[in-house]
């Protein structure tokens, strides 16, 4: 199938709206089905086919089934490579968090007191305001500032995290 440009125009514009509709059906999406009849053009212009005018029709409405089915296999394939990477970022992340929880238990374990503990422990554990926690342990709300602010700072020091 030696097409001139002239006869090539003509195969596309008798054939382009049912290729369409073919490959949209089966993608269900404009742009890619677009592509679709697009790619089927563009590799009978390069491949030059020997297709009989009788079967031509056929030829392209089975090239682009076939093209659109394989824009489906890449459209899954992405979507699962997309949702695995989702995954192991996921997954990296809650390793990240987990070994940054122990590496904070561990600071607080080896450089807070059992009384800056307590508090931190009142403060963000059980959600309690500083004056909740200054009358739970018989400490002014003052006292209880100072214990967080310094604990903090022995936090950060120790977990090298910047102000």
């Amino acid at each position: 199938m030696d097409y001139t440009r002239q006869q090539f125009e003509r195969l596309y514009k008798d054939n382009y709206k049912q290729m369409y509709r073919l490959a949209y059906s089966v993608l269900t999406d404009a742009d890619e089905a677009r592509d679709a009849v697009s790619q089927v053009f563009t590799q009978i212009w390069h491949s030059k086919p020997q297709i009989s005018e009788a079967t031509v029709r056929g030829y392209l409405l089975v090239a682009t089934k076939n093209q659109s089915l394989h824009i489906l296999r890449q459209r899954k394939l992405r979507l699962e490579l997309e949702r695995q990477l989702h995954e192991e970022q996921e997954e990296a992340e809650n390793n990240e968090r987990e070994e940054l929880l122990e590496e904070l238990k561990q600071v607080i374990e080896d450089n807070l007191t059992p009384q800056d503990k307590k508090i931190l422990n009142l403060h963000y554990e059980e959600e309690m305001t500083y004056g909740e926690t200054a009358e739970a342990l018989g400490i002014s709300s003052s006292a209880v500032n100072k214990h967080i602010t310094n604990s903090l700072f022995k936090i950060r020091q120790n977990l090298k995290i910047a102000k």
